[in-house]
């Protein structure tokens, strides 16, 4: 099973409905100890990094979240949710992150002549043998909804580039820890969303 954590702060109903789609059993929910059994975990996220480390220390969830993510359980951070993995973002900047990946959250330049955020298709230029994108042609587009980015600080962790006026890491890895992440969001992804949810479950399944 599949939990995506309900900390009040994430785009919950897509996420399932493309996860039932590719029949994924999964589950949303708040509690600690089903989040801890589960097969993988997924973090969703929209609003504010500092609001939404609020609602997770609220919730209760904080640590059990931290804990999965450093597990070798496999986890996807969504969007908001790959923010969150980071310590700091210049969002919120008395906001303390969960510490979980190195790297920097900043705004897109207000200079670059594009509207921000940036709302819309991108392609990616991705990492080479990262299991998240097995059977993604490298170039595909995804769907990005966002105003701060990530600088990943290690190059070892970024499993996905993009760019929107200058390169951002659109997508991170640690394949060890089983740890994923995309600033895009996969279930408005169309059908290069659904291979890469469909590459996640198939972790939790163990076949990936």
């Amino acid at each position: 099973m599949i939990a995506i954590v309900d900390y009040g702060a994430g785009n919950l109903q897509s996420v399932q409905k493309a996860l039932d789609f590719i029949g994924a059993k999964n589950r949303i929910t708040e509690n600690a100890a089903e989040i801890e059994a589960a097969d993988a975990v997924i973090l969703p996220g929209v609003g504010s990094f500092g609001d939404a480390m609020q609602s997770l220390r609220r919730s209760g969830l904080l640590e059990t979240v931290r804990a999965a993510a450093l597990s070798d359980t496999p986890f996807l951070g969504i969007c908001l949710g790959l923010q969150l993995l980071f310590e700091k973002s210049e969002e919120s900047p008395d906001a303390v992150g969960l510490g979980v990946m190195e790297g920097e959250i900043r705004r897109f330049p207000s200079d670059m002549g594009l509207k921000i955020p940036q709302i819309g298709w991108n392609s990616l230029q991705i990492t080479p043998d990262c299991p998240l994108y097995y059977g993604v042609k490298n170039g595909a587009y995804v769907y990005f909804v966002h105003s701060y980015y990530l600088a990943a600080k290690h190059v070892r962790d970024v499993a996905a580039r993009a760019e929107y006026g200058i390169e951002f890491h659109a997508s991170v890895a640690d394949a060890e820890k089983k740890l994923f992440a995309t600033q895009f969001h996969p279930e408005k992804s169309g059908a290069v969303g659904l291979q890469i949810l469909r590459n996640f479950a198939a972790m939790q399944r163990g076949n990936i």
